[in-house]
């Protein structure tokens, strides 16, 4: 589609949306922002980047602005099932709220367990009350794993003991779209770790719809708010990958873009935790990091209020965006080196580590990572120069 045909396509999107009614007269996102000092310039400046993330042309940044400004106008219910309640609060417990996460905050929620001063048999009114008034128009995000089948009792809520499955597949019956929120809903999490005794499985296996999974531990509060600003921008899913992840979020690894990617080509590695190379930054595959392996985009996004992530503080990244990560990235302090790893299309895809060969590859050029890493073990480039 041409550039020019899909501004005019988004900006009809949009103005079909500004036409609804606001499900708040109270308040609205500009206000809020404002309320809070965002300034206009600050807020452009942020639509830009997310313009940018989501592969835009720079000249969308106004529609991608206004998107963000009607986010108010869809009712959105978040559903918390077998979890931790860390990806709302990675969004929540900030000491300088970004716009981010006060988008988040000020989108019409009609339910969640964690904001919501509803309890008891109000709550369970609420939402059944939400999935009804707004049938066929709600957003539905889902937090955490769901224990399914004959193991569904093991996450039983309200006065009804209604299981957690069940309000799941209720609540995605009438959705106009499903994101899964976090590893734990995308993938099981640690909940399905081995042996999984609650038998929890992902959202994408209780319901027939499609799920978008935004998976992390937690994910990018930019991974949200992206996901849920291309769905207002388009209207219609975004392009995923095999594991139903947005590739505008998740399409390269976290090695692709590693700050400590350089030391890795030149076989400079930490050989254990606090020696020098750790001092100097150098690549942490040794020690354990999984960045060859893991898709997502931490490195432009970053966490504590986008100042640092995992890799630059010193540790290396342990797959969390993976599926079935406890099991496939453990132990986090050990490199994958040429183990058995199960990939896309039974390890043939652009993302295999085979280990046909002896060693993890790292690319279809067949550059082998652990091979690399060992050889510099022996021979440090660094050493010719001395």
């Amino acid at each position: 589609m041409k550039t020019t045909d899909l501004f005019s396509k988004l900006s009809k999107r949009l103005s079909s949306l500004e036409r609804l009614k606001k499900l708040d007269d109270k308040k609205s996102i500009p206000s809020i922002l404002e309320e809070k000092g965002v300034s206009r310039r600050d807020f452009m400046k942020w639509a830009g980047a997310m313009t940018a993330m989501l592969a835009l042309p720079a000249n969308f940044t106004p529609l991608v602005a206004k998107a963000a400004e009607l986010s108010d106008r869809l009712p959105i219910i978040w559903l918390h099932m077998a979890e931790c309640t860390g990806c709302s609060e990675s969004l929540l417990r900030t000491d300088a709220p970004t716009i981010d996460s006060l988008i988040f905050d000020y989108i019409s929620l009609e339910y969640h367990e964690t904001l919501m001063a509803a309890a008891g048999w109000q709550a369970e009114h609420n939402l059944e009350s939400a999935i009804e008034k707004y049938k066929g128009q709600y957003i539905l995000m889902v937090e955490g794993g769901v224990p399914a089948g004959d193991n569904s009792h093991f996450l039983t809520i309200g006065g009804h003991g209604k299981t957690g499955e069940q309000s799941a597949i209720d609540a995605s019956e009438n959705a106009a779209a499903i994101f899964a929120i976090g590893t734990c809903s995308s993938f099981g999490g640690v909940q399905a770790a081995f042996p999984n005794p609650t038998g929890t499985v992902a959202l994408s296996k209780v319901t027939d719809k499609t799920v978008i999974n935004v998976p992390g531990c937690p994910p990018s509060e930019k991974n949200i708010v992206g996901t849920l600003l291309h769905y207002l921008l388009y209207g219609t899913l975004p392009a995923l990958d095999v594991y139903n992840r947005p590739k505008w979020a998740y399409g390269l690894r976290i090695h692709d873009l590693c700050e400590r990617r350089g030391r890795f080509d030149a076989g400079e590695f930490v050989e254990e935790f606090g020696d020098e190379g750790a001092k100097k930054g150098y690549c942490l595959y040794k020690v354990g990091c999984k960045g060859p392996y893991t898709f997502n985009n931490c490195s432009k996004n970053k966490f504590n209020s986008h100042m640092s992530w995992p890799i630059q503080a010193g540790h290396g990244c342990i797959g969390c965006s993976e599926p079935d990560f406890w099991d496939t990235m453990g132990p986090f302090e050990e490199p994958v080196a040429d183990r058995l790893y199960n990939t896309v299309f039974g390890g043939l895809g652009a993302d295999a580590t085979a280990d046909r060969i002896g060693v993890g590859l790292l690319t279809v050029t067949g550059i082998g990572i652990a091979a690399h890493a060992a050889i510099s073990k022996f021979k440090n480039p660094k050493e010719d120069e001395e």
